[in-house]
């Protein structure tokens, strides 16, 4: 089977940039285009004809809910998966509703995204193989495509015992925020969210492990050197 091509649209390009780099590392996979706004998105889309479109709902000049459901009228063939804040009900209805493969919600980890593609791609195996099908075939497929439409909320089951979602969201939004260009320890990270030393450290060395940051010592000029962690950022690998 050929690569399958993904366009991928979202405003803030450090974050596609990352998304790129992310999807660079799953096999079967190329990124053929990334469009900041609706518009651009709109004019591209039915000229590149890409397999999968990962689509945020937030975009300068128009919402990505309304680009859904215009791909699902003209592009017949291109599938759509949303990577949004977005974490109310109504658009995760719309989203299941439009035939969205899978709403995650940001931050994402690169193991939740990499799980998500590779059935995406095992469920497009599928169809391609077959010529004719019986009812088994159909359940089959029926299975896949459920599969790929998991829990939307991000549940606290999703993550590993002592990961919280909102307790995660709230580190994420730290550790993206401009302003900490020289990274953050454990113990400034627990006082600007409000948790202890060692609660921040948990989640950031979960963030680690899911090549959402990196880690660094930093050597100041007395004690023992700081162990700092930053965002990967747009230039880098995500496995650095």
């Amino acid at each position: 089977m050929k690569e399958l091509q993904v366009f991928i649209v979202e405003d803030d390009i450090k974050n596609a940039d990352i998304h790129q780099k992310l999807i660079s590392k799953i096999e079967g996979f190329s990124v053929i285009g990334i469009a900041e706004h609706f518009q651009d998105a709109k004019d591209l889309l039915p000229a590149v004809k890409p397999d999968l479109v990962l689509l945020d709902i937030f975009l300068p000049d128009g919402s990505g809910m309304e680009l859904l459901w215009l791909i699902r009228q003209k592009l017949r063939h291109t599938d759509v998966m949303m990577i949004t804040a977005a974490k109310e009900v109504e658009y995760v209805e719309q989203a299941i509703r439009a035939g969205a493969v899978d709403y995650l919600i940001k931050p994402i980890m690169f193991s939740r995204l990499k799980e998500t593609l590779l059935n995406y791609r095992s469920y497009r195996l599928k169809v391609n193989t077959l010529s004719s099908i019986d009812q088994t075939d159909v359940d089959t497929l029926m299975a896949k495509r459920r599969n790929l439409m998991k829990e939307k909320q991000m549940a606290d089951a999703d993550y590993p015992k002592g990961i919280d979602g909102l307790t995660l969201k709230k580190v994420a939004a730290v550790l993206h925020n401009g302003e900490n260009t020289e990274g953050i320890t454990a113990e400034n990270l627990g006082r600007t969210i409000g948790v202890s030393r060692t609660t921040a450290r948990r989640y950031l060395e979960f963030l680690a492990a899911e090549k959402y940051v990196k880690t660094e010592l930093y050597y100041g000029t007395v004690g023992r050197p700081e162990r700092r962690y930053k965002q990967v950022k747009a230039d880098e690998s995500p496995e650095t």
